[in-house]
């Protein structure tokens, strides 16, 4: 008999990679979403639909800042392990909505440690992210390195909630796994990132928003190397420990751009702007840590990412991009 598995933020991008792996392994889910419209709740309604008539898989629709419904669901259910992907995600609408990412992040994530504290799990798994780093001079980025200097609220957020997390530990001897996830792509993308964006305009034949010179560096991640992290990091379930899941290389805006148009065989238009703020020039993840203590060793490369994820893509949208 598998684990007992609460995945907030279940019905999400990586949330439902994780629960089809999972599930696969034989663990039983729980996942609590709330369908907010920061995209369109349809798309991930239809992330969980083959799953709902199944035994082994509990869909809750509820919101992490609901004291109640957050009490009574670990209250009731005896959970062996949380993973805590639910988040208001996203750099630049943080900025104009800093209150809201404040309460989603911050709150929620207190609520979910408090209902842990109070009924368990001992093991809690958090979803963290690269934009805790800021603009961080040492490439490439370590978990030693400093975090003070965060440059939007979603990176604020999410960096005080690892700050949360080591209080429950270092109080309640919670086994938590702050996991700082380095530019997430893949099928099921959310359609306001990077990549889904750029595949969507570009097959549509439009102009793809370029901020900068192109010369910006990510670090991508394909998302089955994430759910192998996240998993590990499950398994594991060590006292305290911060880990980079990223792809460990990095790769320049304009050569991802390229990539993509080549792949949909379109030509590349190109619309720049000045750069943003709360933009950082580059993300890289050393990811020596979690190589050691997890077995995290990314397996697919950005070149071949790019190819599966715009083979989904057109999958989908067989009339756009034919």
């Amino acid at each position: 008999m598998g684990q007992h598995v609460l995945i907030t933020g279940g019905a999400g991008f990586i949330g439902s990679h994780l629960t089809r792996a999972l599930l696969q392994r034989g663990d039983r889910i729980t996942a609590l979403d709330n369908f907010n419209d920061y995209y369109d709740p349809v798309i991930k309604r239809r992330n969980v639909a083959s799953w709902l008539e199944r035994e082994d898989y509990t869909l809750v629709e509820g919101d992490i800042r609901d004291a109640a419904l957050v009490d009574q669901l670990f209250a009731t259910h005896q959970f062996d392990v949380v993973v805590h992907l639910a988040a208001r995600a996203g750099v630049r609408p943080s900025l104009q909505q800093p209150i809201l990412y404040e309460e989603v992040n911050c709150i929620g994530t207190l609520r979910l440690l408090e209902a842990a504290r109070a009924h368990g799990p001992q093991n809690f798994v958090f979803g963290s992210s690269s934009s805790v780093y800021g603009i961080n001079e040492k490439v490439p980025f370590s978990e030693t390195d400093e975090v003070n200097q965060p440059i939007s609220p979603y990176a604020t957020t999410k960096r005080a909630g690892e700050l949360l997390a080591y209080n429950y530990h270092h109080l309640y001897d919670l086994k938590i796994s702050c996991l700082r996830f380095f530019t997430v792509y893949g099928p099921a993308q959310r359609p306001e990132m990077a990549i889904h964006k750029f595949t969507d305009l570009l097959a549509r034949g439009q102009a793809i928003p370029v901020y900068g010179d192109g010369d910006s560096r990510r670090d991508y991640t394909y998302v089955d190397d994430i759910v192998d992290g996240i998993i590990a990091a499950m398994d594991l379930a060590p006292d305290f420990e911060i880990f980079n899941l990223g792809g460990a290389e990095t790769t320049r805006l304009g050569d991802l751009i390229t990539w993509i148009a080549e792949d949909l065989g379109v030509e590349l238009r190109v619309d720049r702007l000045p750069m943003q703020p709360g933009d950082v020039p580059i993300t890289y993840a050393d990811v020596t840590k979690a190589g050691a203590m997890l077995g995290y060793q990314p397996k697919v490369p950005i070149r071949e990412g790019i190819r599966q994820f715009v083979a989904w893509y057109r999958q989908q949208n067989p009339g756009v991009s034919s």
